[in-house]
């Protein structure tokens, strides 16, 4: 998200890109997954680097960014390690996150916008959430519970599995049991 720059992020900045420092700052950018509500949060950018920052045909000039990876602001150090690690196979790039020793939170920050979340869904590709109630597509013999749970069997406050997107958990009579996602459908 992106934002006019207040009066504090304009004096932090000094009026000036806080990544290429050759242009005059023009917006407030706010380093996701974060928003804008603290200063800390964000960075002044110019309209150069804010344009850039959705072209990745632009890697030339994100070779400043050997500059501002220095800077003593975790938004802007968090920023420009983001940037790089986009181009992390290029030995420029490579070479500049090698330069600085930046700390585990900005790093975390940094790479947290190449998380892919894991997402349970259902047979029909619907999310699934822990507490939602979901109905069995076909009939499941339960191992080790010597019963059968047909076909349309209501299972109410499921439990996602989080290390399986394949698994939730779910009690059917009264028994708390292992359910595949492919065969249900969330109600």
């Amino acid at each position: 998200m992106n934002t006019r720059i207040t009066p504090a992020l304009q004096a932090r900045s000094e009026g000036n890109c806080e990544l290429c420092a050759s242009e005059l700052a023009s917006t407030a950018y706010a380093v996701s997954p974060r928003n804008n509500d603290a200063i800390e949060n964000e960075v002044a950018l110019c309209e150069t680097c804010f344009k850039a920052l959705d072209d990745a045909g632009q890697k030339l000039h994100w070779h400043c960014l050997a500059g501002s990876i220095w800077n003593p602001e975790p938004s802007v150090q968090a920023l420009s390690y983001r940037i790089l690690y986009t181009f992390k196979d290029e030995e420029w790039a490579a070479e500049i996150m090698g330069s600085v020793e930046l700390g585990e939170a900005v790093v975390l920050w940094a790479k947290s916008a190449f998380e892919v979340k894991a997402v349970h869904k259902d047979s029909n590709g619907t999310e699934l959430a822990n507490g939602d109630t979901v109905v069995l597509t076909q009939g499941l013999n339960v191992k080790g519970a010597n019963f059968m749970a047909p076909k349309g069997t209501i299972v109410r406050k499921i439990r996602l599995v989080n290390d399986n997107v394949e698994q939730i958990e779910g009690k059917v009579n009264e028994q708390t049991i292992v359910i595949l996602t492919k065969y249900v459908r969330k109600s």
